[in-house]
C-alpha cells in the first residue's frame, strides 16, 4: 500500500520554493523590482506554495479562481479548493504595476523579500460575498472576517516563485517539516494510512483520546499544530510543542506519532478550513484527517459538527484524505475513563467536558484545573507558562505606576 498521492490533477508534489544558484540569481533580481508588502496570513501561504502544502497551486489566484472557490469549491481549471488563496494591495499600489510585470513580495513585518511574482491580473472582490461564503458571517467580530476586510482593495494575480520560509525552520528547528518530508518519514515507517491531528492548542485528555482512537486504525498519527498567527490568548506554538512531547513520551506508544507544524496563520473558518486542513494534509501525506467537535470553528459562528458534515457536501472525489468523525469526548466518572456520545450512557452530570478554551480560562485565572482534564505533565508546563505571563504583566503596571 501506498502513500494517498498529492492533490490536483497531476498528483505531484508541486514546491515552488527556489535554492541554489536560481535562488541567489532571482533574490539578487529582486532587489530592484516594485515591492509588494503582505500582510502575516500571505506569508504563510506563500511558503506553503514554496514548500509544495498547497499543491498544486503556482500562485495567487485570479478572479475566475477566487469567484469558484467561492460559490462552488472549484478553480476554473476543474480543481478542487475550498478557501481563496489571494494576495492584496492598496489602489495606488496596483495602479503603479503592468500587467505581466515582475514584482518582489515582502513580508510587511520584517522587511524580508519572500518571493517574486509576475503580475497577470489585477481585480477587486466583493469582500463580504467572500465573508458569507467563506466564513457564513461577515460579522467583524469574527477574526477570519475581519482579516478579509482589512485587506488591500486590489488582488494581484500570478505565478510566484518563493525565495525564503521566513524563520519557522531555524524557529521550530526539528517540528517544522515540508511535506517531502512527512511523506519520506511515513515511507521509511512502513505506514501507509495515517491520521492528521490538527491542533492550536496543547494537547489535553479528549485530544489525547482522539490520537489514540487514531492510532487503533491506522499505521500511525501526525500530530500536526499550527506554527502561524493566531488570535490573542491562545497558547505559543513551542509551549504547544513541549506539552505534546511531554504527552508523547509518556503516554502514546513510541514510534506510532510524529509532530510537526506547519507555516500558516488560523483563519477560523470552521468547516471551510477543515476542508483545507484535510487538502493540504493530503499533500503531507495524510489518508484521515481526525475531525471531532467545533474543528477551526470561534465563538458561536458554527454548529459543533458543521466540519464533519460539510464533507458529505462535496464530490467523493475532491479528496483523497477522509475525515475520521469523531464525536463529542469527555471522562465520565460512571464509565471511569474516557468516551465519547456514542460510548458513554451516562448524563451530563457525569461527565466533565474538557476543551481547550475553558482549559486557557482555568490557567489564566489560576483557577484550580479538576482530575482527568489534562495530564499532569502537561498542566506543570502550561501553568509556569501562564506564571510568566502574569510576572509580566505585574512588572508592566509596576513600570506604569509611578505616582
Amino acid at each position: 500500500m501506498a502513500l494517498v498521492r498529492p492533490h490536483g490533477k497531476e498528483k505531484k508534489l508541486k514546491p515552488l520554493l527556489l535554492e541554489g544558484a536560481a535562488l541567489s540569481e532571482e533574490l539578487k533580481k529582486a532587489q530592484g523590482l516594485t515591492k509588494v508588502k503582505m500582510a502575516s496570513r500571505e506569508v504563510g501561504d506563500l511558503i506553503m506554495l514554496g514548500i509544495g502544502g498547497f499543491t498544486p497551486l503556482d500562485g495567487f489566484m485570479g478572479h475566475d479562481d477566487w469567484k469558484g472557490v467561492c460559490d462552488n469549491y472549484l478553480m476554473k481549471d476543474g480543481v478542487f479548493w475550498p478557501i481563496p488563496v489571494t494576495l492584496s494591495t492598496s489602489k495606488d499600489v496596483a495602479d503603479s504595476i503592468k500587467n505581466g510585470q515582475e514584482v518582489a513580495l515582502v513580508d510587511d513585518e520584517t522587511g524580508e523579500i519572500m518571493g517574486t511574482m509576475v503580475v497577470k491580473e489585477k481585480y477587486s472582490i466583493d469582500k463580504d460575498h467572500e465573508c458569507k461564503k467563506v466564513y457564513r458571517t461577515n460579522d467583524q467580530a469574527h477574526p477570519g472576517v475581519a482579516m478579509v476586510m482589512q485587506q488591500g482593495d486590489i488582488n494581484l494575480a500570478g505565478p510566484v516563485k518563493v525565495l525564503s520560509q521566513s524563520t519557522f525552520p531555524t524557529e521550530y528547528a526539528g517540528i517544522y517539516l515540508t511535506p517531502a518530508e512527512t511523506r519520506k518519514i511515513f515511507e521509511d515507517k512502513g505506514w501507509s494510512r495515517v491520521a492528521a491531528f490538527q491542533t492550536r492548542n496543547p494537547m489535553h485528555r479528549s485530544h489525547e483520546f482522539l490520537a489514540k482512537i487514531a492510532i487503533e486504525i491506522c499505521d500511525g498519527l501526525l500530530i500536526h499544530q499550527l506554527l502561524g498567527k493566531l488570535k490573542p490568548g491562545d497558547i505559543p506554538a513551542n509551549v504547544r510543542k513541549d506539552c505534546i512531547n511531554l504527552l508523547m513520551e509518556h503516554y502514546l506508544v513510541k514510534n506510532t506519532c510524529v509532530q510537526a507544524g506547519y507555516p500558516l496563520d488560523m483563519r477560523y473558518a470552521g468547516p471551510r478550513e477543515a476542508l483545507l486542513h484535510a487538502l493540504f494534509r493530503q499533500n503531507y501525506g495524510c489518508s484521515d484527517l481526525i475531525v471531532g467537535r467545533d474543528h477551526a470553528g470561534v465563538g458561536d459562528y458554527y454548529g459543533p459538527f458543521d466540519a464533519q458534515t460539510i464533507f458529505k457536501e462535496i464530490p467523493t472525489d475532491a479528496l483523497e484524505t477522509k475525515p475520521m468523525n469523531i464525536d463529542w469526548t469527555f471522562y465520565c466518572t460512571k464509565c471511569d475513563g474516557m468516551a465519547s456520545m456514542k460510548t458513554c450512557p451516562h448524563g451530563k452530570e457525569d461527565r466533565l467536558m474538557l476543551s481547550g478554551t475553558a482549559l486557557r480560562k482555568m490557567l489564566s485565572e489560576n483557577l484550580e484545573v479538576p482530575d482527568h482534564f489534562s495530564r499532569p505533565e502537561v498542566l506543570d508546563v502550561l501553568r509556569k507558562y501562564y506564571a510568566g505571563l502574569t510576572e509580566k504583566v505585574e512588572i508592566k503596571m509596576h513600570k506604569h505606576s509611578t505616582g
